[in-house]
């Protein structure tokens, strides 16, 4: 057996960030800018008004109250010729320009309009500049919007929108081929024969790599049959930028797919055998020709998402030039027994968190374990990793891989957050 960390180590010194693309603004949404984008215009372009109110001078409004005449309007969209002078204020809407001679805004309801619609009464002292958006206050010309390896964020687009960026150079969301192995296996749809059971892995991980806002490509079942899984394989490297395969990769009579892809990829080829529980055996397998990485998960349903978790997803971001390749791991508070015997193996065991009035996450159940119990880890949104020992009690602090950081809010069945 390898060590976890040994394993990882052997994937991760294979791989290369996708080559950039250019994007449309609209489809650049939580993928990673591959070059510098600078400022060309100040933001905001001009000075106006954060309120709808009256523009004035500060100095005119020392005191309160104080009675100004009001000579002009303007709205968001237009500007006023007029300089405001002493003693002088412009009605004033959000976002329009601020009028040459004004230097601060009276929001309008700390203001009163004479009947006549000629003076206003400013019932509080105003600061100097107060709600008043300076030009170049959020950027200036020149100043870096996007580095490379930036995620374009909604926020970050919508700040791109307004300098004028049409197009944006990119990481493409990694294409990810996914397909299952086995004789044993129909699709999901379909009735079941004799020893026959329906693929629920390739199902999972296609809604995962939707999840992980990857772009997955359904390769289908594929038996087992070396020549059947070598021209699978041989196609997916064409078109897809990795490949996850799910069985196929243990010591049984018919696991052909670490033999095969030994035989296509050799010598990058590696079939382990990882200390961990579940997920023990894996392959990798890296094509040189065309930068696709393979990996060959355990075929086990419960298996199968680990090794997701642990190899592929964290793979799959450095692909994307993601900086931020694992999930958060945090100490939480278990809630019940962690029961384990010395193996020698890291335990991987997906439990139930939630953030508590104490202001801790609580591990407060944990799925029932056995790498076929699929059902069972349906609600989990944790992985508490258990190091080789004798387990843990209630109460104690354990380390876990949080899956679904929003579950963690919820309010759970007792009404306890």
């Amino acid at each position: 057996m390898i060590t976890l960390e040994e394993a990882r180590s052997l994937v991760f010194a294979s791989l290369k960030v996708l080559a950039p693309v250019r994007r449309p603004l609209a489809n650049a949404i939580g993928l990673v800018a591959a070059s510098t984008i600078v400022a060309t215009e100040p933001a905001p372009s001009f000075t106006n008004s954060a309120m709808d109110g009256f523009a004035l001078r500060a100095h005119d409004v020392a005191t309160s109250p104080t009675r100004l005449r009001i000579v002009d309007v303007v709205l968001a969209g237009q500007s006023s010729p007029i300089v405001v002078g002493a003693g002088e204020a412009t009605r004033i809407m959000t976002g329009a320009p601020l009028p040459a001679g004004a230097d601060s805004v009276c929001a309008r309801e700390d203001a009163t309009v004479d009947a006549d619609g000629r003076h206003v009464t400013i019932e509080r002292i105003v600061p100097l500049g107060d709600c008043v958006r300076r030009a170049g206050e959020d950027l200036t010309i020149g100043q870096t919007l996007v580095r490379p390896g930036d995620v374009v964020s909604a926020a970050l687009l919508g700040a791109l929108a307004a300098q004028g960026v049409t197009t944006v150079d990119v990481r493409p969301a990694p294409r990810v081929g996914v397909l299952s192995t086995g004789n044993e296996l129909v699709d999901w749809s379909a009735p079941l024969g004799p020893g026959q059971i329906r693929d629920s892995n390739r199902p999972t991980l296609l809604a995962a790599l939707r999840q992980s806002g990857l772009e997955p490509i359904d390769l289908g079942a594929v038996r087992d049959s070396p020549t059947a899984l070598r021209e699978a394989f041989d196609g997916a490297r064409a078109h897809c930028d990795a490949v996850i395969s799910t069985g196929g990769v243990s010591a049984g009579d018919a696991d052909y797919v670490k033999v095969v892809l030994g035989e296509l990829f050799a010598p990058s080829a590696r079939s382990m055998q990882v200390a961990i529980r579940p997920g023990k055996p894996f392959t990798f397998a890296y094509d040189e020709s065309t930068g696709t990485p393979f990996f060959g998960l355990a075929g086990n349903p419960v298996s199968t998402l680990v090794g997701f978790e642990l190899f592929v997803r964290p793979a799959l971001r450095f692909l994307a030039g993601r900086r931020d390749l694992e999930r958060a791991t945090m100490s939480m508070v278990l809630d019940c027994d962690l029961v384990r015997q010395r193996d020698g193996k890291i335990h991987l065991v997906h439990g139930v968190c939630r953030i508590h009035d104490d202001g801790l996450v609580h591990v407060e159940r944990l799925a029932r374990r056995g790498s076929h119990l699929l059902y069972a880890i349906a609600d989990a949104n944790c992985l508490v990793i258990a190091p080789d020992g004798d387990g843990f009690v209630t109460g104690d602090t354990v380390r876990a891989m949080v899956l679904d950081d929003g579950a963690m809010n919820a309010v759970t069945a007792s009404g306890r957050r």
